[in-house]
C-alpha cells in the first residue's frame, strides 16, 4: 500500500505506533550495548583486583617468618610448594608461576606440568611483559564460545627485583550479567506493551481530533455547488493551520456566490437576447407574406372586377393565416416564459393522464396504468401540458412508411410516480441527444423548438426528473418521475 493513498488519520496513527516501536528498539539496542561494555569493564577490573590481591598474598608468603628459604627464582617451587594451592583456593583462581625465561616453575592446576604447551611462555608474551611500562600483559582469546583472559606480571622481591612471572588464567562468566540483561529486557517488553497501548489510544484520539475539522471542511467542499447557496464553515477550537484553511474556504464561498450571481445575471441577459432574436426572426417570417399580399392586393385592386369578392376573400384568408401563425408564435413564447404555479393539488395521476390523451384521436395510441389510483401533488394543467407535449412529439416523430405505435404507461417505483411515453419512430440522432431539452432546438420544419424545454422546466419545478432512451430506427422512450403523495 502506498503511503500517499493512506488517509491523514491513518498516517498519524501509524506514525505514533512507529515512533513507540523505534524508541523501544533503540532502548533495547542501547541496553544490550551497555551490557556488553559493562561486562567487559567488570571482567577487566575483576581480573586486576584478583591480580593485585594474589600479588599481595604471594609477597606475604615470600617475606613471611615461615619462609626460611632465600627469595630467588630457583627457590620459588619450594617456597610455594603447598601455599600455591591454598592461595588459589582462597582467591578462586588458578595460579601459574614462571621463571624470567618463561619456563613453568609451579602451578596450582594439577597436571599442568605434564602439558608441554603450558610449560613455557612464547617469546611474544615475554617481550610484551618486559617492554611495557607496568610490565604487565593480558592475553585474550575465545574458545568454544567462551572468553578467556590471561594476565602476566612480574613477581618482585623486597628490593623490587623481578624473580618470577605470575600468570592468572581467567574465564569470563557472564551468567549473572546475562540474567540481569534478560530481566531488564523483560521489563522493557512489558513497558513497551503498556506504552504501545497508550500510544494506540492517544494516536486514535489525536488523529480523530486533528482530522475532525478536516472532515468537516471536506464534507462542506463536497457539497459546494455553483448553482445553490453554500453555507460557510464554522469550526471552534482549531489550530492556526485549520483556521487559515477555514478562512480561505469561507472567502472562496463569498467569491463563488458573487460569481454565481454574476453568471446568473449574464445567463439571463444572454437568454433574453437570444429570445429576442428568435422572436424577431419568427415574427418576420409571417410579416413578409403579409406585406406581399397587401402590396399585391393594392396593385391589382379593381372595384369593377367581377371576381373582386373572391380575390378579397383569398387575400383575407392569407392574412388571417399569417396572423394565426404570429399568434401561435406569441403563445409559444408566452407559455415557455411563464413559470408554472405550484398549486400542489392532490391528483390521481392516472385520471389526469387519461384526460390529457382524450384530445388525440389516433387509434395507435395505447394507455395503461399499474393501478387505478396513483396519487401525487401536482398542478393539473401543467401535468396535462407535459403529457400532451410528449405525446405530440411522439406522433410527429413517426416515419410515413411505418405503422405507428405509441404507448403511455403510469406506474410507481419506490416513492416516485413514473410516466413513460414510448414510440417506434426513427429515434434521436446521437449528435442531437445533448440538445433535446434546449430552447429553440428542433428537427422539424415547423414549430418553435420550445416544447421539450417547457416540459423539462415544469418537471423540475415539481422536484421531478425527465430522461429518455433512444435507439435508431426502433424508437424513443421518455421517462418522467414525480414524488408520490401520501
Amino acid at each position: 500500500m502506498k503511503l500517499k493513498k493512506l488517509s491523514l488519520r491513518t498516517r498519524i496513527f501509524l506514525a505514533m505506533i512507529l515512533l513507540v516501536l523505534m524508541a523501544s528498539v533503540l532502548i533495547s539496542i542501547v541496553a544490550i550495548y551497555q551490557y556488553k561494555e559493562q561486562s567487559q569493564d567488570y571482567h577487566t577490573e575483576r581480573l586486576e583486583r584478583k591480580e593485585e590481591n594474589i600479588q599481595t598474598h604471594l609477597k606475604r608468603v615470600l617475606n613471611g617468618r615461615q619462609n626460611t628459604w632465600e627469595v630467588k627464582t630457583e627457590n620459588i617451587p619450594i617456597i610455594f610448594k603447598d601455599e600455591v594451592y591454598n592461595i588459589a583456593d582462597i582467591h578462586k583462581l588458578q595460579i601459574n608461576l614462571y621463571d624470567l625465561e618463561g619456563s613453568l616453575l609451579i602451578s596450582s592446576k594439577a597436571g599442568l606440568q605434564n602439558n608441554e604447551a603450558d610449560q613455557c611462555l612464547d617469546a611474544e608474551t615475554l617481550n610484551a611483559i618486559s617492554n611495557t611500562a607496568l610490565h604487565r600483559h593480558v592475553d585474550k582469546r575465545i574458545e568454544n564460545g567462551e572468553t578467556f583472559q590471561s594476565s602476566y606480571t612480574y613477581l618482585i622481591d623486597q628490593k623490587s627485583k623481578a624473580i618470577a612471572i605470575l600468570n592468572l588464567p581467567y574465564l569470563e562468566k557472564d551468567d549473572f550479567l546475562t540474567k540481569e540483561l534478560e530481566e531488564f529486557l523483560k521489563r522493557i517488553a512489558v513497558a513497551f506493551m503498556f506504552v504501545l497501548l497508550m500510544a494506540i489510544a492517544i494516536a486514535f484520539l489525536l488523529s480523530k481530533y486533528i482530522t475532525k475539522s478536516l472532515k468537516t471542511i471536506s464534507d462542506k467542499i463536497n457539497t459546494t455547488r455553483l448553482e445553490k447557496r453554500n453555507q460557510k464553515i464554522v469550526v471552534d477550537d482549531t489550530s492556526e493551520e485549520i483556521s487559515t484553511l477555514v478562512s480561505s474556504y469561507n472567502s472562496m464561498i463569498d467569491e463563488l456566490e458573487e460569481s454565481a450571481i454574476q453568471l446568473a445575471r449574464s445567463e439571463r441577459e444572454q437568454a433574453w437576447r437570444e429570445m429576442a432574436k428568435q422572436v424577431a426572426h419568427e415574427i418576420k417570417n409571417p410579416l413578409t407574406p403579409m406585406r406581399l399580399t397587401v402590396q399585391n392586393f393594392q396593385r391589382k385592386f379593381n372595384p369593377e372586377d367581377e371576381h373582386i369578392h373572391s380575390k378579397l376573400d383569398e387575400y383575407s384568408k392569407t392574412l388571417i393565416q399569417q396572423i394565426d401563425t404570429m399568434s401561435s408564435i406569441a403563445s409559444a413564447f408566452s407559455n415557455f416564459a411563464k413559470m408554472p404555479a405550484q398549486q400542489n393539488e392532490t391528483l390521481n395521476v392516472v385520471n389526469i393522464v387519461r384526460l390529457a390523451l382524450e384530445i388525440f384521436n389516433e387509434d395507435y395510441i395505447d394507455f395503461s396504468a399499474e393501478k387505478d389510483e396513483i396519487i401525487a401533488k401536482l398542478d393539473r394543467t401543467q401535468l396535462i401540458r407535459v403529457v400532451t407535449n410528449l405525446v405530440k412529439n411522439a406522433t410527429q416523430a413517426m416515419p410515413e412508411n411505418q405503422a405507428p405505435k405509441i404507448s403511455i404507461n403510469v406506474s410507481t417505483s419506490n416513492d416516485e410516480v413514473v410516466i413513460t411515453i414510448s414510440d417506434n419512430g426513427s429515434g434521436i440522432l446521437e449528435e442531437n441527444m445533448d440538445k433535446v431539452f434546449e430552447p429553440k432546438f428542433t428537427t422539424k420544419t415547423s414549430g418553435m423548438g420550445l416544447g421539450l424545454a417547457m416540459v423539462k422546466n415544469i418537471v423540475e419545478t415539481y422536484n421531478g426528473t425527465i430522461s429518455f432512451t433512444t435507439e435508431k430506427d426502433k424508437g424513443t422512450v421518455f421517462r418522467v418521475t414525480f414524488p408520490k403523495a401520501y
